[in-house]
């Protein structure tokens, strides 16, 4: 994948055949690619959608088998699908716009009563949190 960075880091129980068979299920052959870890052992894991339905449960199960043996405490993998519970590029885009016109375009004193409302209203806040 070309937007993946030349080196990252995988389970070592994985195989770089299987790596690469792998790969091409994901699309834009995205990889899991380890993220951030903590001092627990806990790590975040991004990693694209699989094309093949049929295949999905096959191979998220053997990324995650892999990737719970690498874990210290031999945690199970928590799973999450981010793009159901996050904001588009478009919307943090939009607040962020809207963010800057409070800030920038509207002279403080006459919006001062309601600004906190208005800020709130933006949802950048929300989103950055």
């Amino acid at each position: 994948s070309t937007s993946l960075p030349e080196y990252f880091v995988v389970p070592s129980s994985l195989a770089d055949q299987d790596l690469k068979l792998y790969s091409y299920s994901f699309i834009g052959r995205r990889m899991p690619l380890w993220s951030w870890n903590h001092p627990n052992g806990s790590a975040l894991v991004r990693m694209a959608n699989i094309k093949d339905v049929l295949q999905q449960r096959r191979i998220d199960q053997r990324i995650c088998n892999a990737i719970t043996r690498s874990h210290p405490l031999r945690s199970d993998v928590y799973k999450s699908d981010l793009d159901k519970c996050l904001p588009s590029i478009q919307e943090i885009q939009a607040a962020h716009i809207k963010l800057k016109q409070l800030c920038v375009n509207e002279p403080f004193d006459e919006i001062e009563e309601k600004w906190l409302s208005s800020l709130e209203n933006t949802h950048w806040l929300e989103y950055i949190r």
